[in-house]
């Protein structure tokens, strides 16, 4: 018997709006509205473009010196954040593997973390382990709005005057029509943008009086997934899994010097001499020659006809009118230019690895 899926705060927005729905991470989500994900994609390059994320997993740790627990499970350096700071993440086992991507941020009296939808279970029983059931709160009340575009900062301005003042990777606590929310300069789109943490029973009030403002659109999961791969960002159980190191991501630039030469996580030795060495395999940004996408787990061939590795993200990138994809190739295929080809469907195509973003980032400054 299949489990029932779950509904977000806004799930009756996203009906009166036209939805289609698609199960993901156990959640009934809006994948597009009426308007197809491309124009919701170009919505978002163009203007904004408003998200419901509300099935990711916001968790509160209070315990005191919980950045130094957090620490023996992430590489990131959170000892060195400042309140309203926040950094990119992510927990890894005793191979070096990802087990997922986070968001965490330091907050006057706790630590705010925002994990995939996907992994929140697993994720809560490894925090709970590592400082207690007491200090780890799952804030499972609350929704999660993404407003992302070069037209979110002016159209969120209107109803939280003095927004725009705030920072990229910044945080803080604002009212929006008169519901207090917490408020990230942050993102998945490769765009400038907000995250608002806000109670669920006052999401939908919120939501209708952002897409009231004439820049934004409400946009599905798949806008936002074209829109993450052009920019280039990794999704959690593709582009990163278990058996994928940082340093193979080219997420190295998330490990700081302290934490690279002390260590004291999980797999530090791994992703030491990784840093130390280079990894045997890279992820890169793929292009195919003609017009046909190359899915997930398509096989990289290289220039002596050997296969070099997979695609794990793929599909029309509206921004760029053409096909990318992301995935790992072995050292010696990884560098821009490469002249490589997919197994598509058991034909071969032309490709080039490239650098990545397909899209530039345009994250504020």
């Amino acid at each position: 018997m299949s489990q029932e899926l779950k509904q977000t705060p806004l799930h009756a927005l996203h009906a009166e709006l036209g939805a289609k729905f698609v199960p993901f991470a156990g959640y009934d989500m809006p994948v597009q509205y009426p308007a197809g994900i491309l124009k919701e994609h170009i919505q978002t390059r163009a203007g904004a473009g408003l998200f419901d994320v509300s099935h990711m997993g916001q968790v509160r740790l209070t315990a005191p010196g919980a950045d130094a627990a957090l620490e023996r499970l992430v590489p990131g350096d959170i000892a060195a954040l400042s309140p309203g700071e926040m950094r990119y993440t992510m927990f890894t086992n005793d191979r070096g593997g990802v087990l997922d991507d986070l968001m965490v941020t330091r907050r006057a009296g706790d630590i705010f973390m925002v994990v995939n939808a996907g992994c929140k279970t697993e994720d809560l029983v490894l925090l709970r382990a590592a400082l207690g059931d007491a200090h780890v709160e799952y804030d499972e009340d609350r929704a999660l709005l993404a407003l992302q575009g070069p037209g979110a900062a002016a159209a969120l301005a209107r109803h939280a005057p003095g927004i725009a003042g705030l920072g990229f990777m910044k945080a803080a606590t604002v009212a929006i029509g008169g519901t207090e929310a917490w408020v990230s300069r942050s993102g998945y789109t490769g765009e400038d943008g907000f995250e608002i943490s806000l109670p669920g029973d006052a999401a939908e009030a919120v939501a209708r009086l952002l897409l009231g403002e004439p820049e934004v659109a409400a946009v599905g999961l798949g806008a936002r997934d074209s829109l993450r791969l052009e920019a280039g960002l990794c999704l959690y159980g593709n582009d990163l899994t278990p058996d994928i190191t940082p340093i193979e991501a080219g997420l190295t630039w998330t490990i700081s010097k302290r934490r690279r030469e002390a260590g004291g996580f999980r797999g530090d030795a791994i992703i030491k001499a990784q840093i130390a060495d280079g990894p045997s395999r890279r992820r890169v940004g793929i292009k195919p020659a003609g017009r046909a996408p190359a899915r997930a787990h398509t096989a990289v061939v290289g220039p002596d006809g050997a296969v070099v590795g997979e695609i794990t993200s793929g599909g029309f990138g509206p921004s760029v009118d053409g096909p990318v994809a992301m995935g790992y190739v072995t050292r010696g295929c990884a560098k821009a230019g490469t002249e490589i080809e997919l197994d598509i469907r058991g034909k071969r195509h032309a490709a080039a690895v490239v650098k990545l973003p397909f899209t530039p980032h345009r994250y504020a400054k």
